[in-house]
């Protein structure tokens, strides 16, 4: 007798309550994250957003956002759901579902179980998935070390740092854009 294995799909992702993708037929729930990974998030967020608004440029999207890929990545990934992003073209279709194709920016910021040998390899293989579909700059975003690092010229694991006292700013997808990293890790943490 042969197991037939069915293929999660994005309508069957929809109806996940919390946060998950789809990576190769499977629906993969993300752990919730606590509070200063969580905060600092939504700080990137609201300094994004508050810049879209005033030079009436994009759109900036929140944690929890879904972003539905067209067709599939090699290692079989059809969503992203990253803790802060903006798109460029604020035209794209508004709808409930997801939103179609990735974003320009992406943020992924570290929760308590994305550190050591193996989550690196999977933030980078996920890095790698967001070059992959046009995804234009990716910020790893380290509470605990207090840095933010940039990728964004298609390497998923040579990025330019950004420490305490410093600007960090999201590349040629925003380069009038930017965080002092000292106020925004002293904001998410106070």
């Amino acid at each position: 007798m042969s197991l037939v294995t069915i293929r999660a799909t994005l309508d069957d992702l929809s109806r996940v309550e919390g946060k998950a993708e789809l990576v190769d037929g499977r629906i993969v729930e993300i752990m919730p994250s606590g509070d200063i990974p969580s905060t600092t998030a939504s700080e990137i967020f609201a300094r994004r957003r508050d810049y879209a608004k005033a030079q009436g440029v994009g759109r900036a999207y929140a944690d929890g956002t879904g972003f539905g890929l067209a067709s599939l990545l090699d290692n079989g990934r059809e969503s992203f759901a990253p803790d802060a992003a903006f798109v460029l073209n604020a035209s794209r279709p508004r709808t409930m579902r997801f939103i179609a194709g990735p974003p320009d920016f992406a943020v992924e910021v570290r929760s308590e179980n994305d550190y050591g040998p193996a989550a690196e390899l999977d933030l980078a293989e996920k890095r790698q998935n967001y070059f992959q579909v046009g995804t234009q700059a990716v910020w790893d975003v380290d509470p605990v070390d207090e840095t933010i690092t940039l990728y964004s010229t298609g390497d998923p694991t040579t990025g330019t740092s950004f420490d305490r006292g410093e600007m960090a700013h999201a590349g040629l997808v925003l380069p009038a854009w930017t965080v002092d990293v000292s106020e925004l890790f002293d904001e998410a943490k106070g």
